[in-house]
């Protein structure tokens, strides 16, 4: 069965194929929401309005909710991308290899930053490309939406507190929901407001250099541009867009690297595991939760800092 076929069949009976949860991808837009520069605010505000209360976190479920709707049936498979790798021996994510159709979560990012800077598309254009934004930049931290292996862990048997499930459910919303509800008040709020503590002030704050810095700690980068980064990646693409709108878009730098990074945590956390082990007792869900943590908050920070560069012209975060 293939990822598409699998994920759709899956999200129809159980809901259990969208990364994150609704918790997960909440968290990460309540903490994109606190690091936004004052254009990017105001644009995130005025696009969203009262239906989303101008807020990146409630926005971020819609994608996620649309891919069963038959209008945007398309849009499933724009939320991974198939890493053809060998976990837990090797992880890899490689462009040509797992996304040479285009039809994958990397194209998908450039393809809506572009869309969500072109001032002459409708608001409703504009304010989709950034709820799919919105979306995609949590997708593509979470391990399982960056491997292809046994269909990112959806056929891999796992339980959860005792309760059946899959692999893929339990690191989308099964431990992450275990966490939050024991440790913060079951509230993506109150856990989104735990994690900009950690990156302002506590544990992340030393790490958040090196989040926006577009270096892999895997593999190196493909050698398209100097100094990969964020500003970079966006102002070399909407440049080439200006002079050519019919150009073919292509992946950029950070989000590849992003992946990387995330789908190296599948050879190291989340496929050392046996069918139908509790991912939500013991050792296996200690090791989990610090990287589910991190992920999160990388990623709420990593999206406000795209946001930024789109229409501040600077990350403007530390």
């Amino acid at each position: 069965m293939s990822r598409l076929t699998s994920g759709l069949f899956l999200g129809l009976l159980a809901q259990e194929a969208a990364a994150w949860g609704n918790l997960g991808h909440e968290t990460v837009g309540y903490v994109a929401q606190q690091f936004l520069a004052p254009k990017a605010l105001s644009f995130v505000q005025s696009s969203l309005g009262s239906t989303y209360s101008e807020s990146l976190g409630v926005a971020a479920t819609w994608a996620d909710t649309v891919k069963y709707e038959t209008a945007y049936e398309w849009s499933a498979p724009l939320h991974f991308v198939d890493a053809n790798d060998n976990p837990p021996t090797s992880c890899s994510v490689e462009e040509t290899r797992d996304c040479g159709d285009g039809d994958c979560i990397l194209v998908a990012i450039a393809n809506y930053t572009t869309r969500v800077a072109e001032t002459s598309l409708s608001a409703t254009q504009r304010q989709e490309a950034l709820k799919f934004i919105d979306h995609f930049l949590g997708d593509i931290g979470q391990p399982l939406h960056v491997e292809n292996y046994e269909v990112g862990g959806n056929d891999i048997d796992a339980k959860c507190s005792g309760s059946s499930t899959n692999l893929h459910a339990a690191w989308d919303t099964g431990m992450l929901t275990k966490n939050v509800d024991a440790n913060h008040g079951s509230s993506a709020t109150t856990y989104a407001n735990y994690l900009v503590g950690e990156i302002q002030s506590g544990q992340y704050k030393s790490l958040t250099s090196s989040w926006l810095s577009c270096t892999s700690i895997t593999e190196a980068v493909n050698n398209k541009r100097d100094a990969p980064s964020i500003e970079n990646d966006i102002r070399n693409l909407l440049e080439a867009r200006a002079e050519d709108a019919t150009a073919k878009i292509t992946p950029l730098e950070c989000p590849l690297v992003w992946a990387r990074e995330a789908n190296a945590y599948d050879c190291t956390v989340v496929f050392p595991f046996s069918t139908n082990e509790d991912a939500c007792t013991g050792t296996y869900y200690s090791n989990a939760i610090p990287v589910i943590d991190l992920q999160l908050a990388k990623q709420g920070y990593r999206l406000a800092a795209w946001l930024n560069v789109i229409f501040d012209g600077a990350t403007s975060l530390p």
